[in-house]
């Protein structure tokens, strides 16, 4: 009797200091490694993306966190890394990671980064005699077309822009039927921005009957476009399409106004759908069209948005790529019975990649997302820049 009662008073001490016990006491962490361009011209999105993670953890975490594989839960930590956009940065950053005990890397930011990340995990599961890194890793921003084909350790959350800009060009043809040339502006030495023009937006154009005038290049640091833009006057096309990211994008908006240059329809990147390009050219980008996969068009899009202000981040199809990863791992950790135990780190990984691989929808933020090859086929809008925002200006689906 008197060892009940030192164990009754034990426990009653431990509940009123507020010490572990049951449950609590056998709750794990679970951490996952985000991963993006923190600095340099492109800091923002990684940014974003880090603030979505966070607000997605945060209400994962305060809904009773992951309900691991033998019962106890497990509270989800974010560890945001910078790469700073550039290939070497990302695989050192890569390294780092997956010697650590981070189960899965939601990220990175570029597509520069992306390739060769990928280029260094290991390219088949199971191949014993292939020694790249055995690490899930799951895209929300990086969107060169094709890139999760280079190892199946690869996931990406990013919409189709081969789709979306044969959806936006056919709608052109439709909707302006007095627009029949397309000029091409692209930031050539970003590798989204020049895969998308080149193998996306410019084919599309093509496809849908359009006669391409041809096209301006500029670099991604640039901040003069003064003979671009006169090559464009010059072309004097119907519409004009440019494949580059906001800050370029503001750059080469502002000289048009400049030069006098008013084409009938103004297309952009998907990426530039973002608050950033708003922030830095609204008057110039007014009526310009983007398909993107994000718009707060619903309660949950908007509530989204709203938690990820929390954390001083800005919603847009990437960062909110990066919201819907979180809640998807939090699924393939249950569904797979990942421990998040040290002892089983390369067990869970392996777990994870298995569970991403099997999805063949998920829940997005716009409705469901279609998956196959580790790709997605995302739900889109076109928005258009109307009075310093993106409104919604056509449903295609």
């Amino acid at each position: 009797m008197k060892a009940l009662a030192l164990a009754v008073t034990a426990a009653l001490t431990s509940l009123a200091l507020g010490l572990p016990s049951g449950a609590a006491a056998q709750e794990r962490t679970v951490k996952i490694a985000g991963m993006g361009a923190k600095s340099g011209v492109v800091r923002s999105f990684g940014v974003n993306s880090e603030a979505a993670m966070l607000a997605a953890a945060d209400e994962i975490n305060k809904a009773g966190g992951v309900k691991l594989g033998d019962g106890t839960r497990g509270k989800m930590v974010v560890e945001f890394f910078d790469d700073r956009c550039t290939a070497e940065e990302g695989i050192s950053v890569t390294r780092r990671i997956a010697s650590a005990d981070f189960l899965v890397i939601v990220g990175p930011t570029c597509s520069n980064v992306a390739e060769p990340q990928f280029g260094i995990l290991q390219k088949k599961v199971g191949d014993a005699s292939d020694s790249g890194l055995q690490m899930p890793i799951f895209t929300d921003v990086a969107i060169k077309g094709g890139l999760a084909k280079i190892s199946e350790w690869a996931f990406r959350n990013v919409p189709s822009e081969a789709t979306m800009y044969s959806s936006l060009f056919n709608y052109v043809r439709t909707e302006y039927p007095d627009v029949k040339t397309v000029y091409g502006g692209v930031e050539e030495d970003f590798a989204h921005s020049r895969a998308t023009w080149y193998a996306v937006m410019k084919d599309r154009a093509n496809a849908n009957g359009f006669k391409v005038l041809g096209e301006s290049k500029w670099l991604l640091n640039d901040t003069n476009f003064a003979t671009q833009v006169r090559e464009i006057k010059k072309a004097n096309p119907d519409a004009i399409a440019i494949s580059a990211h906001p800050f370029t994008t503001c750059g080469v908006l502002k000289e048009m106004q400049r030069q006098g240059v008013k084409p009938k329809v103004l297309i952009g990147l998907s990426s530039s759908s973002s608050l950033e390009t708003l922030e830095g050219c609204a008057k110039q980008a007014e009526g310009m069209i983007i398909p993107t996969s994000f718009a707060p068009v619903n309660p949950k899009a908007i509530a989204a948005a709203k938690a990820t202000a929390k954390f001083k981040g800005n919603a847009d199809l990437h960062s909110m790529a990066a919201w819907e990863n979180m809640f998807i791992l939090k699924g393939v950790m249950e569904s797979e019975k990942v421990l998040a135990k040290p002892d089983s780190l390369q067990a869970d990984r392996r777990k994870i990649r298995d569970g991403l691989a099997k999805l063949k929808t998920t829940d997005g933020l716009l409705g469901t997302t279609k998956r196959e090859d580790r790709e997605a086929e995302k739900p889109y809008v076109f928005v258009r820049a109307k009075n310093g925002q993106w409104s919604v200006y056509h449903n295609p689906l």
